[in-house]
Order: structure tokens, then C-alpha cells, then sequence
């Protein structure tokens, strides 16, 4: 064969040969692409893609003027997923290198494991929250070793349950079943073992049952496989994690929240060591952006046990979303919330994000638009601020005080106040101080606070005394200094502060001179029936309707063979109510009878500002025929005290007013509380106040305080002044 012929041979064998991985390939191809396309796609999709959540950041809180109250501040949070982990990763060690990691930098980590973190080991069930308790027990009951020794400790003592213990079926013999279906002691045991609950677990209870803090953490290194080259110290730490991650895969829900609010010289750390597992996540915390009104506004926390978790799941909430738990932040939280979104993550085979896309995105939550004015509400807690501190200075520092104003005509809260408060931005951190604090700073007085209206309820007894007919406009009574009941002269009867009496009055009269006589009558004529009759229709004795909580106080009522309806009708006796209550039942009466829902939603808007999603109810309730004559005459018994005993108060007023004092006898070894309740203007009332301050001695002492609020009102500060308009968002 000549050199040319061996040339195209060669050739035809390097053509045949390529020809052949040509088809190879095409054939290769086409089983990957045609033939297994659905099984070779799904596959690559589990290696390099993955759904995650993106957090919906919640809506914010503003005043009724746009003014933010309570926003977000966008953070980072750790977050340890143990899908991220790598095939030959150890979970263990890279728990342990991120908890290290945490530790040498002074990062507080989420460690609910009730088992102290240092020798001595001890437990701290007694230290978490009803959801935590319900999680704990959960994972007990899964652990073999524990739960068998709380089985067997049960069967041995039922009585340690709170739960009934259920009969059993037969006899119990030595573990064996009996014929007829009875129950083996094991099985009895596991039936007493599904009884226990949150309220029956206890530290005593654990030990006793030979679930001590040193067995546990060796259940739970043998279930977790910890190695035993980790010293105690080392294991608890990994320990405290992967109870985190086991407790949530019981909801199936993989990863968790391992640090919160983690600044960017530790996420650099996270990125230099490539610390496996750990991923940062962007999320948000809420900022409070007033020192004031934390009663109202309220604060945020993680899901428990009271939120019912399995019905929030089906809204959308995972384990570790916050939830409002109290104020404006739980009673409006159907607004507040937003709509999580979905994301596709593609990643390389060293857990890189190689791209990401939304399938859905997140929608923010509502702006929540409420009725107070921030400037206002401000000085309004200063003034009873103001005022409790110089009352203090008899030595009493547990005294309480509330206030409440509200709009005539509309049922709009326009401010709220308790002293003493407390701070939103660190109560997480004071919660033991406050907790234990006897003048109680975090109950809100204005709403849930109950008081003796004393005087301030005459205004509300001479309006419905004319309603139902027991006196008139025109009848006087003459007061001689005490009241006696008819049936009863010698041992009952009701003093009025003159002891001279105060004459002959009419129903102006009684009111300005706050005459007991007068009103004893008044109660007496009209019996404790009709009385309460009128005080539910002016909204005494019922809640207001506010969203957040309140008190629906106490109406009057007579003991067994008395009648108190002579003391009720001036405020005395078993009644007692909040200030919002006091607050609405002026705007009721001075509105001509319109009694409205008191209510802190202005309206809720979506997040762009763009669509109304709902408003505050300012339709009246119930409507109380009160004639021009009758709202007259009671008025003007309460401008007669405004324009008498109180004008060193009201000289400085900027505002024509109307007014009544009360005082209230609680012991009689303490002071009496004071009441004051206003409206103002006189002629078209637009706001009325009520105040409340324990062992003030005198209504008349707050009637400094209610001045200033009135001028407060209606001479706005600067600030005030240049907002543009009602729902208008400000920077």
C-alpha cells in the first residue's frame, strides 16, 4: 500500500471514529433531552434550585396627620439551614463553628433548650412562654428514652396530672394484654404520657421522673449523634441548636432564625470563613419613632401558644414570624401584615447563589392611619405626668392616673394616657424591673383602669331624671343639709358637703353646687332599675367599642334588702368606670344624645397610599332623644362650676367650657380619688376630657390639668400648624 492510499485510510477510520461520537452524543442527547427529559430536569432542579420565603415587611403606624409612630428598620438576620449542608458535611461541626463563631464576637443567640448553658446544669422550663413549654413537651414525648421514663413515672403516680386520668380498661398484669382488649402498663403508660401538659411540666417533675438535666443532654447526644470528643460545654451548645431544628421539624419547617439584627463586620466573617449551613437573610425589626403613647401603639413578639399557631399556619404565618401582641400592633394586625413572597433560588454545588427570581412577590403590609394626634397625645401624658409627680410629693410614688379625650359626635380617640408608662424601644430589656414595679406601668389606667365616678356621674343623673320624668325643668328642691330615706330616716340618709343645705335649687342649680341632697332625691324617685336603664344607654357599664383592651366597669347595684339608688345617682356606691368611659359618656350627652363607638382607626390604607382597605365606625351606636331645653339646662350647670368654684382654674382657659369635679372615697384610710371630666367649647362641643388620679384627695385638684389639655387642643403647637391635612404621610 502507497503512502497516499495508508493517508485516506486513515482518514476514513478518524471519520468513521468521529462519526461514531457524533451519534454517541446525539444519541446520548436525545435520551437526556427526549426520553428521561422529565426525570433528568426534576433532578437538577432538587441539586441546584430551591423555594424560599421573602419576608413581607409590615405595615407602619402613623397618627390621624400622617405622622409615623411606629415603622420598620431593615436588619440582616442568621439563619442556620440544614438543607444547606453539603454532602460529607458534618451538622454537628458546622453548628459548633457558628456558635463559636457567635460567641467570640459577643452575638447573642436564639437558644430556647430549657437547660442552663454552664455547669451546674439545671433547667429553666419555669422561664419560657406557654408556646416554648408546648414545644418542649412535644420533643420530649418524641424522645424514646424520655418518654418512657415520664410513662413509667406516671403510671406510678397519676395524681401528678391535672388532666382526669382515664379509667382503665381491666386488668393489668405484668405488661401482658388481657383478653378482651384491656390496656398492658405500657400502654397505659403512653396513654397517661399523652395527658401531660404544659401546665403539669415542671423542673420537680422532670427530675423526679428520672429526667434529670445530665440524662436529657445524653438522650439527646446519642439521638443527635454528638460526638463524644465534645467536651458538656461544647455539646450544650450544639445541643441548644439542634433542638431548635428538631422542635420545628415536628412542623416541618426547616430552618430558624439563629441571631437576629446582625451588623456587616459579622456577615463579612460569615463570607471569609464560609461557615456551611449559615445563611443571611434581610428582614426588618419595628422602630418606634415617639417615646409616647406606648399603651396605644403596643408591641410585637413571637408566636405562643395563645395565638393559636395551627389556624395562623393557614394564613400564611410561619413559626418564626412576629405576631402583634398587644395595643394598635394585635388589635389591627389583619392590616398590618403583609403577603410573603416566593423566590427560586439556583445555586452552585458549593451552595453559591447563582441567581434568583420571584415567583411572588411580596406585598408590604397596610398603613395603619390611628385617630390620636402624636403632638396632642404628648402633651397630654406630660400635663398627668406633670401633675401625678407634684401630687407625689406626699411620698405616695405608687399613684396611678388616666385621661382620656374624645371627639363629640364621631367616637374618635384623640389621645390616651396612663402614668406611669414605660418605653417601647427597651421593655423587652426592663420586663423584670417593670414586672415588679407597684405603681404597674405597663397597665394602661385610661382604658382597663376603674374608678368611682363620684360627682362627675350628677350631669348624667339630672339628664335622665328629666328623661324619665322624675323632675323637671322648672321643679325645686329644697336641700336642708341631709337627705333621709323616707322609709328608713334614722339609720339612712346622705349628707351634702354644705351642712347648712343649700336652699331651694333646680336641676342647673343641683349641678353647679354638686348638691347630694338634690340627687339622693333624684336616685331615690327613680329606683336602681331605671338608673342603670340609663347609664347602659349612655354607655356606662359596657365597653366603648376601642380595639385595644378595656374594662366594661361595673353599674350599680342594690345588696339584698336595700336600695342604693339614692348613693348611686351621685357616683357613690358599688359602680365604677374607666376614664374612656367617663370621656364617651360626655361626648353622648353633650352631643344631643348621640353615643358613638370609641375607636383608635382612622382608616388603613395599602402601603402606596393608593387605595382605602378600611375607617373607623363614626356611626352613632344608639341615639338618646334629648330635647334643646333639657341639654341646655344640664350644661349650663356645668359652665355655673366652670364660671364659680373653678374659675382660678378656667380664667386662663383659651375656650369656653363646661365642667364637673367628683371625688371618690375608696378606704377611709386612704385619700380619695379625684375624677374631672370637660367639654369644650360650650356652644358646639367638639372634644370632652376625663381624668382620673388615684388618691388625688380632690376632683378639683385636676382641674389645672384639664386647662391645660383644653388649651392645648385648641391652641395647636407649630409643629401642628404646618401639617398640610389630615392623612397626608410625612417624612
Amino acid at each position: 500500500m502507497d503512502r497516499k492510499e495508508m493517508q485516506n485510510t486513515r482518514l476514513y477510520v478518524l471519520a468513521a471514529l468521529l462519526t461514531l461520537v457524533l451519534v454517541a452524543y446525539l444519541f446520548v442527547l436525545y435520551d437526556v433531552q427526549v426520553i428521561h427529559h422529565e426525570d433528568y430536569a426534576a433532578r437538577a432542579i432538587r441539586s441546584i434550585v430551591r423555594p424560599e420565603k421573602v419576608e413581607a415587611s409590615r405595615g407602619i403606624i402613623t397618627d390621624r396627620n400622617g405622622k409615623p409612630l411606629v415603622s420598620n428598620r431593615s436588619t440582616y438576620d442568621l439563619t442556620f439551614d440544614a438543607d444547606l449542608l453539603r454532602p460529607g458535611d458534618d451538622s454537628n461541626e458546622a453548628i459548633l463553628r457558628l456558635v463559636q463563631l457567635c460567641q467570640r464576637e459577643g452575638l447573642p443567640w436564639i437558644d430556647n433548650l430549657p437547660i442552663s448553658r454552664l455547669s451546674p446544669y439545671h433547667y429553666t422550663v419555669d422561664q419560657l412562654d406557654n408556646q416554648q413549654k408546648k414545644l418542649f413537651l412535644a420533643y420530649l414525648k418524641s424522645l424514646k428514652p424520655c418518654a418512657e421514663a415520664l410513662g413509667q413515672y406516671l403510671l406510678r403516680h397519676p395524681e401528678a396530672l391535672s388532666a382526669p386520668e382515664p379509667e382503665p380498661a381491666g386488668d393489668e398484669e405484668a405488661g401482658e394484654a388481657v383478653p378482651g382488649g384491656e390496656l398492658t402498663p405500657e400502654k397505659r403508660a403512653q396513654e397517661l404520657l399523652e395527658l401531660l401538659t404544659i401546665e403539669d411540666l415542671t423542673a420537680d417533675l422532670l427530675v423526679e421522673a428520672g429526667v434529670t438535666p445530665a440524662q436529657l443532654i445524653g438522650a439527646m447526644r446519642q439521638e443527635l449523634d454528638i460526638p463524644e470528643a465534645y467536651t458538656m460545654t461544647q455539646a450544650r451548645m450544639v445541643l441548644g441548636v439542634q433542638y431548635e431544628l428538631s422542635v420545628r421539624k415536628l412542623d416541618n419547617y426547616a430552618a430558624y432564625v439563629l441571631a437576629e439584627d446582625i451588623d456587616t463586620p459579622f456577615i463579612s466573617l460569615l463570607s471569609d470563613g464560609n461557615y456551611a449551613g449559615a445563611k443571611v437573610t434581610l428582614s426588618s425589626v419595628r422602630e418606634y419613632e415617639t417615646a409616647y403613647a406606648a399603651h396605644i401603639l403596643g408591641y410585637v413578639g413571637s408566636i405562643g401558644i395563645e395565638d393559636d399557631y395551627p389556624s395562623l399556619k393557614q394564613k400564611g404565618y410561619d413559626y418564626d414570624d412576629l405576631i402583634g401582641k398587644e395595643g394598635a400592633e394585635l388589635a389591627f394586625e389583619e392590616y398590618l401584615k403583609g403577603q410573603d413572597g416566593r423566590r427560586v433560588v439556583a445555586t452552585n454545588d458549593e451552595g453559591k447563589i447563582t441567581g434568583e427570581y420571584y415567583s411572588t412577590e411580596p406585598v408590604p403590609g397596610n398603613i395603619v392611619e390611628l385617630t390620636i394626634d402624636l403632638d396632642f397625645q404628648a402633651q397630654v401624658e406630660d400635663f398627668l405626668a406633670e401633675t401625678v409627680l407634684r401630687l407625689n410629693a406626699d411620698g405616695d410614688e405608687t399613684r396611678g392616673a388616666g385621661a382620656a379625650v374624645v371627639q363629640v359626635g364621631t367616637g374618635e380617640v384623640l389621645a390616651l394616657a396612663s402614668h406611669p408608662t414605660y418605653s417601647l424601644a427597651t421593655f423587652r430589656q426592663d420586663i423584670g424591673e417593670l414586672s415588679q414595679d407597684l405603681s404597674r406601668p405597663m397597665f394602661n389606667r385610661a382604658t382597663v383602669g376603674k374608678y368611682p365616678p363620684g360627682s362627675t356621674l350628677k350631669p348624667f343623673t339630672a339628664m335622665a331624671a328629666l328623661l324619665h320624668g322624675d323632675t323637671t325643668l322648672t321643679e325645686k328642691i329644697k336641700d336642708t343639709g341631709i337627705w333621709r330615706y323616707p322609709k328608713d330616716e334614722i339609720n339612712s340618709y346622705s349628707k351634702c358637703w354644705k351642712t347648712s343645705g343649700h336652699g331651694n335649687l333646680n336641676v342647673t342649680g343641683a349641678i353647679t353646687n354638686s348638691c347630694n341632697y338634690f340627687f339622693s332625691e333624684l336616685g331615690y324617685r327613680m329606683q336602681m332599675e331605671t338608673l342603670r336603664e340609663y347609664l347602659v344607654m349612655f354607655g356606662l357599664g359596657e365597653k366603648t367599642g376601642i380595639e385595644i383592651p378595656e374594662t366594661a366597669g361595673l353599674l350599680p347595684e342594690n345588696p339584698q334588702g336595700q336600695d342604693q339608688a339614692p348613693w348611686a345617682a351621685y357616683g357613690q356606691g358599688t359602680q365604677l368606670y374607666s376614664p374612656l368611659q367617663l370621656a364617651n359618656y360626655v361626648a353622648t350627652l353633650v352631643s344631643g344624645g348621640k353615643r358613638c363607638q370609641a375607636h383608635l382607626l382612622k382608616a388603613a390604607k395599602t402601603y402606596d397610599n393608593s387605595e382605602v382597605v378600611a375607617e373607623g365606625n363614626t356611626e352613632p351606636l344608639n341615639q338618646i332623644e334629648i330635647s334643646d331645653e333639657n341639654l341646655r339646662a344640664v350644661k349650663e350647670g356645668m359652665k355655673g362650676l366652670v364660671e364659680g368654684t373653678l374659675s382660678p382654674y378656667f380664667r386662663n382657659c383659651v375656650v369656653s367650657a363646661g365642667a364637673k369635679t367628683g371625688t371618690s372615697q375608696v378606704r377611709s384610710d386612704t385619700k380619695n380619688h379625684g375624677v374631672f371630666v370637660c367639654f369644650a367649647p360650650y356652644d358646639d362641643p367638639e372634644i370632652a376630657v376625663a381624668i382620673a388620679i388615684e388618691r388625688a384627695d380632690a376632683g378639683a385638684a385636676l382641674a389645672s390639668t384639664a386647662v391645660n389639655i383644653l388649651n392645648a387642643y385648641f391652641t395647636p403647637s407649630e409643629d401642628s400648624a404646618t401639617i398640610t391635612g389630615e392623612n397626608q404621610l410625612l417624612p
